[in-house]
């Protein structure tokens, strides 16, 4: 067996690929045969069945190894009997019929509502430029629009009379979105002192030098400001998508209400932020509960 692992090794190396790949695919087969011969007691490739791989695999789980380097660990398996077939080593791949892992999806990051209002207190109100950030985050915050739907606002979009803003999302599909009171004054404000940056177009945010501000421009504006009040690793304009929606579900909000202002397609989209509000729920209990 360890034969045709070296045997594999030099196919792979054919491929180019690199040092670290290639002794990765070696350190997932040697842990894989390690336990057919020491656990199964198998000895022959040809005796190795798709139960033994199964059982392989489930042994990963047991002892906490992550769904995503399980996975991993079965792919560097299926390519190796891929290879033996291939190479009329075997006639029959074992690994065929498996079903590959189910990865659960992270948690979106979020602020809680202490760290939102935080957030809205950074940005200087003395210049025109902390007056546009202080209106991208209250924006943001207010809408749940994406970063390149906040970008690609312009003037027109926005409608004052009915507090609300036109947005092209994904698709080139436009909905309407509301603002709240805090946007409205942040978006006044910063309107006031707009002509200052000198605008060469009809976008509403602009850069320093009065073009169309970028989604990356739009992202290290965010970040600064999410890192002077959070110590989360992610952190992005996406963030501010995530704390709108759990926001208004953490206070009853419709599930397919909270669907229509992200533009979301499928309401399966929307149900990651459900997890999060009960994953909270659950902390809470667990900490208040006398029984729990």
């Amino acid at each position: 067996m360890h034969e045709q692992i070296d045997n594999f090794i030099k196919y792979i190396d054919n491929k180019n690929l690199s040092p670290n790949t290639a002794k990765a695919y070696r350190n997932d087969l040697t842990q894989f045969f390690e336990y057919i011969e020491e656990t199964l007691k198998i000895h022959n490739l040809k005796d190795i069945k798709r139960t033994h791989i199964r059982a392989y695999l489930g042994s990963l789980l047991r002892y906490g190894m992550s769904k995503r380097t399980a996975l991993r660990k079965l792919s560097s398996v299926r390519s190796f009997f891929k290879f033996l077939c291939k190479r009329e080593i075997l006639k029959k791949d074992p690994t065929l019929g498996i079903p590959s892992l189910k990865l659960d999806k992270p948690l979106p990051s979020f602020l809680d509502l202490f760290q939102a209002n935080k957030l809205m207190s950074q940005p200087s109100q003395q210049n025109v430029l902390g007056l546009r950030d202080l209106t991208i985050l209250e924006v943001l915050y207010s809408t749940g629009v994406r970063a390149s739907e906040l970008v690609g606002m312009n003037l027109s979009d926005v409608d004052f009379s009915n507090q609300v803003i036109k947005v092209m999302g994904k698709g080139k599909k436009e909905r309407i979105v509301p603002f709240g009171g805090k946007a409205k004054d942040a978006l006044l404000k910063y309107l006031s002192k707009r002509n200052e940056l000198k605008p060469s177009g009809d976008a509403l945010f602009l850069n320093r030098r009065g073009g169309r501000l970028t989604a990356r421009s739009l992202g290290r504006i965010v970040n600064r400001y999410i890192g002077m009040i959070s110590e989360m690793k992610k952190k992005s304009p996406h963030v501010l998508r995530h704390t709108f929606a759990t926001h208004l579900l953490d206070r009853g909000a419709d599930l397919r209400a909270v669907q229509e202002l992200l533009g979301h397609a499928s309401l399966q989209s929307t149900q990651i932020y459900t997890h999060i509000t009960t994953e909270r729920l659950k902390k809470i209990y667990k900490q208040a509960h006398p029984r729990a």
